[in-house]
């Protein structure tokens, strides 16, 4: 791929709001671009986003009739949760936001944290988890299937029912409906390009082909022969339909993965029309072309989706985007993004925000300094405890996170509020934005009710279950929820007792196998050593104990 910059994803959304001005709009800091008009109509913002490398997908489906925002992430990997925080504030209506997440790791994790930030905000969030992909529906996985195609029929159908004034909730409810009856599936004949060897990212064997391959480049579960083009079309048609029962109409959509020609895909539509046919089936609604790339693959993927009553009309509905077939005619009335009174701005005229920023010594000041000295005589000790089982970073994000908290009281933020904005916005993978919870949640309590010991226990309890609903732990799974469960309880008793709550949780870990999380890809290994994350999390508790 010669044709890029340094700097591709932002100089690609630099070119995308240059070439079309009156569509979108782009804010750099952070990276989202956001519609510049909506229907009058419209009550909720629709957000979605994602890696990029898959254009048009997300960011060329902003504008009329589709998406409110789009967030993107660097090439195959998720948006920040701040990145999809502050879109989401910027778009949400009196209704609040609906995130529509395709089912990767990082894009559920990163889009649940910035909905638990959103929530304490007290903006109204639904998610639509979008999961279509055929070719990995084992019950082996607890992962689920990969969200591919139906993506762009799930945002075009929720997109026209928004502007006709969909609560959050129905627009949760008629997602889920669209992506229970959509199906799709891929296959590959060339990988794409790696864009940091300039090599093709695997190589297949003459005459074969990778049925079932992911938009992030990822391999197929098997490589087959490559068998007859008819063949081909019609396993790929019976794998879906045998996926969706039903009898309604259908909806087809032929992807291109980046480097499929529209010749090629308009020779897979007739068959697979033909296939359809032939079966039975009625095709009602068709959408051919590059949609859901993934960089430059020579491939395309295959969606169908059983058009409940109504579905066809939101499919047909007028819409103006930068890569959506436009379909403007009959619009209904249109404002500009400048008229919208948006959820942030209700809630703010409302209320302040819990960590707005105050004079030096203020709650939690004294707790931040004495933990980050804790994390640096423990810092040996926690990357020893990471590299059992993980990849070794634990004590540097820790580390990493609090010189920025400490960076941000010298510039008159509070300690907790520090904490809060420096693990939630600036440290990276999930470890540092789950931590920005736990602070948000203390913070939220302390400034409530004072530092006491029991708005030490609300606060974590609070924030212990936000860490759960965003990733899903359970005590017991090796996790720092092993250690703030327990503990939850034991400030209400002073907090000596929370302090030696959570040490005695932090070490009980190393008994525990990990069910979730890096640790638990390794199964086995840190097996009689205490988990680095508990261990880590523990120390804030006797920071509190010895200043508290």
């Amino acid at each position: 791929m010669p044709f890029l910059t340094s700097s591709p994803v932002k100089t690609a959304l630099r070119g995308l709001a240059a070439a079309h001005p009156d569509v979108v709009a782009l804010h750099h800091d952070p990276l989202y671009l956001t519609s510049r008009q909506y229907a009058s109509g419209r009550r909720v913002g629709l957000v979605s986003g994602g890696g990029s490398g898959h254009e048009p997908l997300h960011a060329g489906f902003v504008g009329l009739g589709m998406l409110d925002a789009a967030v993107p992430g660097a090439v195959f990997a998720s948006p920040h949760n701040t990145q999809i925080y502050a879109a989401s504030r910027a778009v949400a209506g009196p209704g609040g936001v609906v995130h529509l997440v395709k089912n990767y790791t990082g894009d559920v994790i990163n889009f649940a944290i910035a909905a638990e930030r959103l929530a304490a905000d007290g903006i109204d969030v639904a998610r639509v988890l979008i999961d279509d992909d055929v070719a990995t529906g084992s019950e082996d996985t607890a992962t689920g299937r990969r969200g591919t195609g139906a993506t762009v029929v799930v945002e075009k159908i929720l997109g026209a029912a928004a502007d006709e004034g969909f609560s959050a909730s129905e627009l949760a409810e008629l997602g889920a409906d669209v992506v229970a009856s959509s199906r799709s599936v891929a296959v590959a004949s060339r990988a794409h390009t790696d864009l940091h060897t300039g090599e093709d990212a695997f190589t297949l064997e003459p005459g074969q082909l990778e049925y079932g391959v992911g938009i992030h480049g990822e391999r197929a579960a098997r490589s087959i022969a490559r068998p007859d083009f008819e063949e081909l079309i019609g396993t790929m048609v019976d794998s879906l339909l045998g996926d969706l029962p039903g009898t309604e109409d259908l909806l087809v959509f032929v992807n291109g993965l980046g480097a499929t020609t529209q010749l090629e895909l308009l020779n897979v539509y007739a068959a697979v029309e033909e296939h359809l046919t032939a079966a039975g089936q009625r095709v009602s609604a068709r959408l051919v072309g590059s949609y859901v790339a993934a960089l430059d693959m020579s491939g395309f993927s295959l969606t169908l989706t059983r058009l409940r009553p109504g579905w066809i009309d939101y499919w047909n509905a007028p819409s103006a985007t930068p890569a959506f077939p436009t379909t403007s005619a009959g619009f209904p009335s249109v404002l500009d993004t400048t008229q919208r009174v948006t959820a942030a701005e209700a809630v703010s005229s409302a209320r302040q925000p819990h960590d707005a920023s105050r004079a030096p010594g203020g709650p939690g000041d004294a707790v931040v300094r004495r933990f980050a000295a804790l994390i640096e005589e423990h810092y040996e000790e926690l990357t020893r405890l990471d590299q059992l089982a993980g990849d070794g970073d634990f004590g540097d994000n820790l580390r990493g996170g609090l010189h920025e908290a400490l960076q941000l009281m010298e510039e008159h933020k509070t300690g907790l509020a520090a904490a809060e904005s420096a693990f939630l916005d600036g440290v990276g993978g999930t470890s540092g934005p789950l931590l920005g919870l736990l602070f948000a949640r203390i913070n939220a309590a302390v400034t409530d009710d004072g530092g006491t010991a029991d708005a030490w226990a609300r606060g974590t309890a609070e924030g212990c279950d936000a860490i759960q609903r965003v990733g899903g732990a359970e005590p017991g799974d090796r996790t720092i929820v092993d250690v703030l469960v327990p503990t939850a309880q034991a400030p209400s008793n002073g907090f000596e007792a929370g302090a030696h709550a959570a040490a005695e949780a932090a070490a009980a870990t190393a008994s525990l196998q990990a069910k979730r999380g890096r640790a638990s890809y390794v199964s086995g290994r840190g097996e009689g050593a205490p988990d680095a994350g508990a261990v880590g999390v523990s120390l804030l508790f006797r920071a509190a104990a010895e200043v508290g």
